[in-house]
């Protein structure tokens, strides 16, 4: 069973790597921004109450997107292994999906950090053209990443499920060398 996490600064592929890997194994590419967007249009008990939070402009509570991740990873779909996109984001929330493998009898996933220079982030953010995507708004946005991500990096990395790869390549290759990664795994 395939199961992987990805983690990488904004504009460091995750999301296009992600994908291609999923429509590969033929298993789902989770994103918190897609188990929010889907819950809240079907209404699920906690859709309706993430939608209170986004609609007054707040952030989702950690532990509301832990509950829903929970749910997610207990679809039918997962049997044979996912990939997560933008969850777990802080160590609490790391030990959380690890209390959650352990209680769904699974053993832990794989981690891969994309890593890209800062430079080459802020020049791919900046081609999106993107409005709100200015050099100065992409470099505070690295800022917060690193500082929230850093000791995510160190605990997967204590736990010796981390991986870093590469990012600053090409998107073929970056997937080859996922490929040729996780086929190990």
């Amino acid at each position: 069973m395939t199961r992987i996490i990805f983690l990488g600064a904004p504009g460091a592929g995750k999301g296009t790597q992600a994908q291609t890997l999923a429509e590969h194994w033929k298993i789902p590419h989770i994103s918190t921004g897609d188990i929010l967007r889907s819950a809240i249009k079907e209404q699920t008990a906690l859709g309706v109450k993430a939608k209170s939070f986004v609609d007054s402009g707040q952030l989702v509570p950690s532990e509301l997107v832990q509950d829903m991740v929970e749910e997610r990873l207990q679809k039918a779909d997962t049997s044979s292994g996912w990939i997560l996109d933008g969850f777990p984001r802080t160590v609490d929330q790391a030990t959380f999906l690890d209390n959650l493998l352990k209680k769904m009898n699974l053993g832990g996933a794989l981690v891969i950090n994309l890593d890209v220079p800062d430079d080459v982030v802020v020049g791919r953010l900046l081609e999106r053209g993107r409005k709100d995507d200015t050099e100065e708004v992409i470099r505070r946005r690295l800022e917060i990443y690193r500082s929230e991500t850093t000791p995510l990096i160190d605990y997967y990395g204590e736990r010796k499920q981390l991986v870093v790869i590469n990012g600053n390549q090409s998107a073929e290759e970056v997937t080859s060398n996922l490929k040729d990664l996780t086929v190990s795994c």
